[in-house]
């Protein structure tokens, strides 16, 4: 058996690096920027413990832009190399100094905030330049270095002529990236991906008009002075602890974040927490609408202040990336490109714990002030009841703050609901009724008579409610939701007395033959019901399962595309005790019974939105004809 060790062709790693190793080819500045961040971080750490025995300053790190000559320079004022540090960490790929540094100075580095990990952020370069120059200078007594490599396996080191300490990194753009000399290219890089770096970074200047004296003539021009150009905040909010910061300091963050965002957030939930994993960051409730697709993608996804990505899914539950905000994370892992999230222990711990801080503040503000609380139900609760569809351990949590509105814009949670309802809405078996209406303008005629007979209904109009109740009445014991406009109400409820109808057997059944006549068997079920004298003459309901299994269909719901094929299917409730019922009967010829038929089924259609078309066409025709 042999054994051995496996080469790696260096002349193949240039053209693997500029094709494959990063997913896109701008990602190149926030990796240069990372290591000149790095770079200066752990100088202020060596001159924090007195291993450097320099002045850190205020250093920052420049960007520049030389369009004539084809080249970008990012330069920073760190601790720079030696030729023997840039022949170690230069020249051999994906040796990481980030990795060397934290190992070496342990937990102190960690908490410095150093960003790199995988020792190949600097070959990014290459993806863009045909040649990359470093010149760099020590912190320490060693002579400046000089580094060029034009893409071969080839390079060449030699002494720079270099007084001040840092490194300055030279890009030749290549022809295909020409892109990357243009102003607003670089601009938009740098506010993307570094708008929250913890050191300065400074490109070009920008102009500032100085405060007239107060003593200036009103005539006086006012001074305008050239200042450096940073385009980044170095200490967001997320960064600091939630006792240094006022209501407007996080609003003031929020407009950062969303410049063209004009709406101010609802409430922020401040996420600080180093043990077991470290984690920051703010989250905004913004207000949200019923389109719950419309609303991710806000949250930003940073690693010690680097700009990772704005898709957090399986780091953030899948409810919360409706909200808007920061999470920063050294914890979280990520691959070389840090493009990809590997879901893995710690980011599961991370994702319950966001979880359990959301449910936590939720529930102070419906402690604190319910008031308030309640008046923002609105716009804050497809993210609620998405969350208590979708994660059990919200759901015991939401289970005291959720609210549940009736049509009378009265709020009660689940326990207050119960207690309410116990004694007038239970069937006979004993389970409690829950009546809702989805949209009560379009369900107003059932509304009415269901609050008529004292009963309360509540508001769902959720596009997720078909789910969300399917999901209550699984986790409740003896409750069963049910919408009013459903298989008639009152054969749901218990009554302490039933109506009898003024009609007998044999007229019932003369009655139910001269409809079926009239109405299409193939949509509509007749049923005959002895109800209250004032109750509509003819009353569309549809079957309950068969209705919500329809819409749970159409909202994504998983094994219920079964039902998406099936035809619309609806009773036809018919009222014996109303009067109209009487001259239906008493008509002996068949056209004006069956114009009063199908006059009475057309406005209980009209009533439940379902009169289209041609129907609608001849309805309003007939009605005419009955006016006149």
């Amino acid at each position: 058996m042999a054994t051995g060790n496996i080469n790696v062709s260096v002349e193949n790693i240039f053209p693997l690096i500029k094709k494959f190793l990063y997913s896109d080819h701008e990602i190149f500045l926030r990796e240069l920027i990372s290591n000149a961040t790095d770079a200066t971080l752990k100088l202020k750490h060596l001159t924090n413990i007195g291993e450097a025995k320099v002045e850190y300053g205020n250093p920052q790190i420049e960007i520049k832009i030389d369009k004539e000559n084809k080249k970008l320079h990012i330069i920073d004022q760190g601790l720079g190399m030696s030729a023997d540090e840039v022949e170690k960490y230069i020249n051999q790929v994906a040796f990481s100094g980030a990795e060397e540094f934290l190992d070496k100075y342990k937990d102190g580095a960690k908490d410095a905030g150093i960003i790199g990990h995988f020792g190949l952020g600097f070959y990014s370069a290459f993806m863009v330049a045909d040649k990359v120059e470093i010149i760099t200078k020590s912190f320490k007594d060693d002579a400046a270095a000089h580094w060029i490599c034009d893409g071969s396996p080839t390079f060449s080191l030699d002494i720079a002529d270099k007084a001040d300490r840092g490194t300055e990194i030279i890009l030749h753009i290549a022809e295909d990236s020409t892109e990357f000399l243009e102003e607003s290219r670089i601009n938009e890089l740098l506010v993307k991906y570094n708008k929250f770096m913890p050191v300065p970074i400074k490109f070009g200047t920008k102009e500032e008009t100085l405060p007239k004296a107060e003593d200036a003539p009103e005539d006086a021009e006012a001074e305008k002075i050239t200042v450096d150009n940073i385009i980044n905040n170095p200490t967001p909010a997320w960064t600091k602890q939630p006792s240094e910061l006022k209501d407007e300091d996080y609003k003031g963050f929020y407009r950062e974040l969303y410049p063209s965002q004009f709406e101010e957030p609802l409430f922020n939930i401040h996420l600080n927490v180093d043990y077991p994993f470290n984690l920051t960051g703010i989250l905004y409730f913004p207000r949200l609408g019923q389109d719950m697709n419309m609303q991710k993608d806000k949250i930003q996804l940073y690693q010690n202040q680097v700009f990772v990505t704005d898709n957090v899914e399986g780091i953030v539950p899948e409810f919360l990336t409706m909200l808007r905000g920061v999470i920063d994370s050294p914890d979280i892992p990520l691959n070389v490109s840090r493009s990809y999230l590997q879901a893995d222990g710690a980011v599961k711990k991370i994702s319950s714990y966001i979880t359990r801080k959301v449910a936590d503040k939720l529930n102070s503000l419906f402690k604190n002030d319910r008031e308030d609380f309640e008046k923002k139900w609105n716009d804050i609760k497809i993210v609620i009841e998405y969350g208590m569809l979708s994660e059990d351990k919200f759901f015991e949590k939401a289970d005291k703050f959720a609210l549940y509105p009736t049509v009378d814009n009265t709020h009660f949670t689940f326990e207050e609901l119960q207690e309410k309802i116990k004694d007038s809405q239970t069937d006979k078996d004993g389970k409690l009724v829950v009546l809702y209406a989805s949209n009560k303008d379009e369900q107003h005629a059932y509304v009415q008579a269901a609050k008529d007979k004292g009963y309360e209904v509540l508001l769902l109009d959720s596009p997720i409610v078909s789910h969300l109740i399917q999901k209550l009445e699984t986790s409740k014991e003896n409750v069963t939701f049910v919408r009013v406009d459903s298989d008639h109400v009152d054969n749901l409820i218990k009554k302490e007395e039933e109506t009898i109808s003024k009609l007998s057997d044999e007229e019932k059944e003369t009655l139910k033959t001269n409809l079926e006549k009239v109405i299409p068997s193939t949509k509509y079920t007749v049923q005959l019901e002895a109800l209250d004298s004032t109750t509509s003459p003819f009353m569309i309901t549809q079957p309950e399962f068969m209705r919500r299994m329809k819409e749970m269909q159409q909202t994504g719901g998983g094994g219920m595309n079964m039902f998406g094929n099936m035809p619309e299917m609806y009773n036809l409730v018919v009222n014996t005790n109303h009067e109209l019922i009487g001259k239906i009967m008493e008509q002996n010829e068949d056209a004006d019974r069956d114009a009063l038929v199908k006059q009475a089924l057309d406005l209980a259609k009209l009533s439940q939105n379902l009169l289209k078309g041609e129907d609608l066409t001849n309805f309003v025709k007939r009605s005419f004809e009955l006016i006149k």
